[in-house]
Parts: C-alpha cells; structure tokens; sequence
C-alpha cells in the first residue's frame, strides 16, 4: 500500500541536527508516510547515519543546491500529500496527524502549514508581528517577506504539476518564490498550533546571509510575467519590487559593487519590457 504522505529531508552537512530531525518523523503519531532524505553530496557523516533508520535515502555525486534536493524528493514521492523538513528543524509527533485531519474536514484545500516554535542560538524567541502567519489567500502579504515555512507545510502532490517544481536557478529565497506561485493560484491555511520547532542562528543558514533582496526581486520579476495576476496584484508586485529594489540598490552603492547595481537595473528592464505594464502603470497614477 502506498503512503499517503511523503516527507522530504533535503540536507548537506547537518549531520549535528539530522538524527534529531529523523527521530521526530519517525516518533509521528501518523503512521502512514514514507521518508525521504536527499542529501546533496555532503562530505560529513550523514550517510553513515542515515543508514540506522527505515528511510530512503538518495545520495548526489555533486551539489545542487536545496531546490534540487527537494525537487528530487518530489519526484520520488508517492504520496498523496508532501510535507518537508528542513534538517536543522524538528516537527512535534502530532504534526501529520494535526494536517491529515485538516484535510479531511477540508478536502478542496491544497495546502496547510502550522505554527512554530523558533530557537535561536538555543534560546526560545517570539517572532515579529510582521512575522505571524495569515491563513487564506495572503499574496499581498507574502510579497514583503516569506510567511510559508517549509518545514511547516503540507501539499498535496498534485499541486506542482500546476505549479512547477522549485526554480533550481535560485540560489537562496527559492521557497519565497513557489510560495508566490503558489498564492497566485490557492489560498494556504493555517493550524494555529505551534508544531514545528524551527531552529536557527547558526552559520551554514542561507537565511543568515546578505544580499536575499537579490533573489526576492529576482522571484517578484518572475513572478509577474504570471499570466494569472491580476492587475491589482501587478501594481502590488510593482510597487514591492521598487521597495526592495531601492534596498538593494542603497547597499550596493554603499558598499561600492557597482555590478550588483547593474543586476537590479537588468531585473527592473525585463520588467518593463512585459507588454501589460504601461496600462498597470496608468491605473497607479494619481487623477488631477
């Protein structure tokens, strides 16, 4: 019989966090999942450790980077549903059972995602209020700041054939850019429970690095060559991609490297060459 959920590990190097991440799949009091961890050529322990556990597990000659290890697990799955855990993070043993019950009160739903408990640096911290997590259809909201956590959600499978996989083109921000594909098209509801511990502050995280704003102007601009926008949600990805932008740009000439000025210049030229923008740009116009 095959499972109805399919959980996918991606990980390079998190052999310090990975047991702790396998041991809280498999303590899920949901019982029909598989468990898939891709790991992207790491060069420590993991696939020693891996191999004390009921899992499967795929191995790259070469990195790839984390859209590609989850983008493997994707087409592995055989599950109905798809949940991800990223390896430093932990999910509690109620966290399937809490998302397979919602949809099943919601079967039109295609996905769900949980509240978190965040740990940095081994400390328990409350996330902003910019940082709370809507439930519905948010994709203005989801325009400043990434509001879906990987390691929180559940989808069912059949949404990235709509959707597309990963974008394997992104270095980081990859996650912000799906969830904008995603927002586009489906409302994401949320359990208000906190069941995931999310832990950060230390050094391998993407997250942790500068320069982010690239690749969200980088998804903003991809984004809104999606057919389906409407255009008021053209005007909100506009005006987004100014305010990063700026941001960007600011830094960039702060710190001297020209070419990334350069970068934004060309992101904000692709743009403008979408042939629906100067009727976009006319409706944001103040009247006289």
């Amino acid at each position: 019989m095959k499972p109805l959920v399919s959980v996918i590990i991606p990980t390079y190097n998190r052999e310090k966090f990975l047991k702790e991440a396998i041991e809280s799949v498999l303590a899920q009091t949901f019982r029909s999942f598989e468990l898939i961890v891709v790991d992207d050529a790491s060069t420590d322990k993991t696939p020693y450790l891996v191999s004390r556990y009921p899992l499967r597990y795929v191995r790259k000659v070469k990195r790839q980077g984390v859209s590609a290890a989850r983008n493997t697990g994707i087409r592995l799955a055989q599950g109905e549903f798809i949940a991800f855990l990223d390896s430093d993070d932990l999910w509690l043993p109620e966290k399937l059972a809490e998302q397979i019950a919602f949809f099943e009160r919601r079967p039109e739903a295609v996905a769900v995602q949980t509240e978190e408990i965040w740990i940095r640096r081994g400390k328990r911290v409350n996330p902003r209020k910019r940082h709370e997590k809507p439930s519905g259809y948010f994709f203005d909201r989801a325009l400043e700041l990434c509001l879906i956590s990987p390691s929180g959600v559940m989808l069912k499978r059949k949404v990235f054939r709509e959707i597309g996989l990963f974008d394997e083109s992104f270095l980081a921000c990859e996650d912000y850019e799906l969830w904008l594909r995603l927002l586009t098209r489906y409302p994401v509801f949320l359990i208000e429970k906190p069941l995931v511990i999310k832990r950060g502050g230390h050094e391998d995280q993407l997250s942790a690095t500068p320069g982010l704003d690239y690749f969200r102007l980088k998804a903003l601009a991809k984004i809104y060559r999606d057919p389906l926008l409407t255009p008021a949600m053209r005007l909100l990805v506009i005006k987004e991609a100014k305010r990063k932008g700026n941001i960007y740009l600011k830094g960039a000439l702060k710190r001297g490297k020209l070419y990334q000025a350069f970068e934004v210049e060309q992101i904000f030229k692709k743009m403008m060459k979408n042939p629906g923008l100067p009727s976009i740009l006319a409706l944001s116009r103040p009247k006289n």
